[in-house]
Parts: structure tokens; C-alpha cells; sequence
């Protein structure tokens, strides 16, 4: 007889892992992280990038999936601008008691090359603790986790006091079909809710593995993609002028990177450093402290703002991301551009930002002009104010609490305010109150959305499924 260990093929493990799932409770932990984790390999291995992916294929796959747990044709909906940019509305239907809620995550994906990566981004892998592939932090995991939670309480036969909506969009990433931007001007009534949870985004900051504090982002920064350009008549280039294209531009974005913006605080930053000041030890908390008294300690703000974060949560941002300039060696430059990215803090406007710029840059020769959000260059910027935060109602906070406290004794709920973008500047701009809710945690060295070897902990994910179906459960019963 030979005595020497079998070795079990990937293919036979996976065999007994699903007979497993199969011969469990329908509500055990087996089955549950078991459909997750199917959904989630379902949709990262559908490529939905701008570039050659499709959104539709992963709204239709995932409507299957919900018409497979017993939802009605008629509680659900595909529909968007064009062929490849379809999105999926789909309504749990509860007593009509209180009003809905909206649950929003995007489908779409940033662009990923084979070359960049150690795995194949378009591939769900497995390997060390960890879930590998393209979108697994931003955001099919979210996604998967709301199909899931959908499924689940559908299967459970439970009855919510309000209809629970949800909508997986496209090109929250790139591309000019915005879903939810879409489904507002065009479908309103589909998506209409008394507030929005947007599952964009991990909520848990761990360090080395540890909780350290769970985010709740109550507001977001408004984006803003600025051009500025420079043009000269030229000439040969053995003949160099001092008023260079290039030079002129150049020297003008040497100015705004030493500008910046002044120190603010909104409702929602405010209650984030007071948390903070309970949490940080030594001179950040002192910092802290003294940036919220009536006469904010200017040198305090001075010495948080030396780190990245902290400088993006006290003021709006501006960097420049693209550059280009020239038609020739041998020629001096007739044109030079620039992309100049803002993140503009709550209250402000884009063309507000646009006259800062026009005179930090301080040069006639530069025109500063704005890019919308579907690429075009306009002479002038949208005046709307960015959104006020929400407010931090207890319908919205007691349940997360008492949830957070159930699976990380001690950790505190901190109020943030993202300093990214997410279609969260759509529902709130159209009056819905939006919050980032969910139950995924990243270590603060780790985050890689939008990177190489994109990743989240195997852990994590399945203890965000649950999380996030006890909270919608929460949110949506008495």
C-alpha cells in the first residue's frame, strides 16, 4: 500500500466545498459566505472597464440570479443610454410603512493591463487570505454583498416596513453614461427613496490586521477637472524667447502647487476630529483639540495639514495630473496644456474654484477652463454649491452603532467626509441623503483600488456580508 499523502486536485476541493454549501442550512455561515463569494467570482470575472468591458452582461447576469431567488419581471429593470451601459433597478417590496431605501454600487471598473499584475485582473483568485482581481476593493465586493443581502431576505421570506431598492450602475469610474446621474434625469421614480446607502468604499481603518476606528462618510468633496493652456506663435528653436509655452504654463503651475486653499471645517469634519481627539494620543491630539476651539489654532491646522489626509479633509485640493505640450523637437512649443484636479470642499463651487485658479496662476497668457463631466471643455464652471452633509438622524445611527459594537467592542463610529468621489454626488445633489455604509475592513497600507494586485481579505468580505444584511435588516424593521 502506498502510504504517502494523497493530494487533493483544486478540482476535488472545490467539489466538496460546494457539496458542502449544498448540503448545508440554507442560513448557515457556509452557505451564506458560499453565495457571496459565488456572485463576487461572477463579477469580477466579467470585465465591465470602458475601454472593451460590458456593464449590461454583469446587470443581466445579476438580474438572473435575483429572478432565480423569486423576484418578479416586474419588480426589476435593465435599462440605460446604450447597449454595453445598461444598469439594474431591482425593488424589494416591504408593507409601504415608512418609505424606501436606496441602495446604489457601480459595476463599472477601472482599466487594468495583464502585464501590471501578478494574477490575471479579469481572474477571481484566491490565494494567502486574500481575494485577487480587478474591482475586489472597488466595489464588486460590494456589489456582490447587496445581491446577496437582496437574495437572502427574499429567501427568508421577510416582510420590511419599507420597499428596499436597489440599483448597480455604470461608469461611475469613466465614460460619459453615469447610471445613476441617468436613472435620476430619466427614471426617477424607480430609484425615489427617503435616503441612500451607497456601499462604495470599506468603513473599518485597521492597521496590521487591528480595528482602529469605523468611518461613516456623511459627505463627500465635489470633483473638478480644470484645462489650462497656453499658446505662442513659435518659431525655430535655435531662436528660444522667454515667453515659452511651456515655461509660461509651467510657471504657473509652480505657483498653485505652493497655494493653499484655507482651513474649513463643516458639520460633518467637525464631529470627525472631535472623535479623532478621543482616539490619536500626543501632539495629533492636541492638534485636534485645538482646531475646533471657536478661534481654531492656526499653527495646529499648519502642522496636521503636513499629512496628505488631514490636509485633504481641511481643505479643498488641487493638483495638476496631466501635461502635455509641443508639436516638434526642433520647434519652440505653440501650445501647452494642462488638467489641473480639484476636490472641492462642501459649499463651495466649481466656478468659484475656477477664479482661484485664474488668479493663483496669475499669467493673462493662461486661459482656465472647465471639463465637464462628459469631457467638454466650457468657458465657465456649474455655480452650484457642493451639497450640504446630511444629517446623522438615529435611524441611520443607533442600529450601525449597535452593529459596529456587536462585532468590534469598543470601536467608535467616526463621521467622515470622503475626500474621493462616488455617484453619491448625484443623490445628494437630487435631495437624497446619502451615507457610505459598509462592513469591509482595509488596513490603512493595503488600500489598492484602482491599483496593481487589487485585493481584499477573505475575512473581511464575509464578515462585511453579514454586517451589511443585519444592518438593511435593521434599517428596514421596527
Amino acid at each position: 500500500m502506498d502510504l504517502r499523502p494523497l493530494a487533493l486536485t483544486s478540482t476535488v476541493l472545490l467539489y466538496a466545498a460546494a457539496l458542502h454549501a449544498q448540503t448545508a442550512s440554507p442560513e448557515s455561515p457556509e452557505s451564506r459566505n458560499a453565495l457571496a463569494r459565488g456572485i463576487f467570482q461572477e463579477l469580477i470575472e466579467i470585465n465591465t472597464t470602458d475601454s472593451v468591458g460590458n456593464v449590461t452582461t454583469a446587470s443581466e447576469a445579476m438580474a438572473k440570479r435575483l429572478l432565480d431567488a423569486g423576484y418578479a419581471p416586474a419588480d426589476m429593470a435593465i435599462l440605460g443610454p446604450n447597449d454595453r451601459k445598461k444598469n439594474l433597478v431591482v425593488r424589494l417590496r416591504g408593507t409601504g410603512t415608512r418609505k424606501p431605501i436606496l441602495l446604489i454600487g457601480h459595476l463599472d471598473v477601472v482599466e487594468a493591463r495583464r502585464e501590471d499584475w501578478t494574477t490575471d485582473p479579469f481572474k477571481f483568485v484566491e490565494k494567502d487570505g486574500y481575494f485577487y482581481g480587478r474591482g475586489t476593493q472597488d466595489m464588486k465586493d460590494g456589489d456582490a454583498i447587496m445581491v446577496a443581502t437582496l437574495i437572502r431576505l427574499k429567501k427568508s421570506g421577510f416582510r420590511p416596513d419599507r420597499d428596499i431598492i436597489l440599483a448597480l450602475t455604470a461608469d461611475e469610474e469613466s465614460g460619459s453614461s453615469n447610471g445613476v446621474d441617468w436613472l435620476l434625469k430619466n427614471h426617477r421614480e424607480l430609484i425615489d427613496a427617503q435616503f441612500v446607502v451607497n456601499h462604495d468604499g470599506s468603513s473599518v481603518v485597521s492597521e496590521h490586521g487591528k480595528p482602529q476606528f469605523y468611518e461613516l462618510d456623511g459627505t463627500e468633496k465635489v470633483y473638478g477637472d480644470y484645462q489650462l493652456t497656453t499658446t505662442n506663435p513659435g518659431g525655430h528653436s535655435s531662436l528660444p524667447v522667454p515667453d515659452n509655452a511651456i515655461y509660461a504654463l509651467a510657471a504657473g503651475l509652480g505657483r498653485l502647487e505652493k497655494y493653499e486653499f484655507p482651513f474649513e471645517l463643516n458639520s460633518v469634519t467637525r464631529a470627525f476630529y472631535e472623535q479623532m481627539a478621543t482616539i490619536e494620543t500626543g501632539q495629533r491630539a492636541t492638534d485636534m483639540s485645538a482646531i475646533l476651539r471657536s478661534r481654531p489654532d492656526l499653527e495646529a491646522v499648519a502642522r496636521l495639514s503636513h499629512d496628505p489626509a488631514d490636509h485633504s479633509t481641511l481643505h479643498t485640493t488641487c493638483v495638476a495630473t496631466r501635461l502635455e505640450g509641443g508639436h516638434a523637437n526642433n520647434a519652440l512649443p505653440q501650445r501647452a496644456q494642462a488638467v489641473v484636479n480639484c476636490r472641492i470642499l462642501p459649499g463651495h463651487s466649481p466656478e468659484e474654484v475656477r477664479q482661484v485658479l485664474i488668479g493663483v496662476v496669475a499669467d493673462p497668457r493662461i486661459t482656465v477652463k472647465y471639463i465637464d463631466d462628459q469631457g467638454r471643455v466650457q468657458e465657465k464652471a456649474s455655480e452650484r454649491k457642493g451639497f450640504p452633509p446630511p444629517p446623522l438622524s438615529a435611524q441611520i445611527m443607533q442600529p450601525l452603532q449597535n452593529l459596529v459594537t456587536a462585532n468590534w467592542p469598543n470601536l467608535k463610529v467616526v463621521p467622515t467626509m470622503s475626500d474621493g468621489a462616488s455617484d453619491g454626488v448625484y443623490t445628494s445633489a437630487a435631495g437624497l441623503p446619502t451615507y457610505t455604509i459598509t462592513g469591509i475592513a482595509i488596513d490603512r497600507d493595503d488600500v489598492r483600488a484602482h491599483g496593481r494586485d487589487e485585493r481584499l481579505g477573505v475575512e473581511s468580505f464575509y464578515r462585511g456580508n453579514e454586517f451589511f444584511y443585519q444592518y438593511i435588516k435593521a434599517l428596514s424593521s421596527h
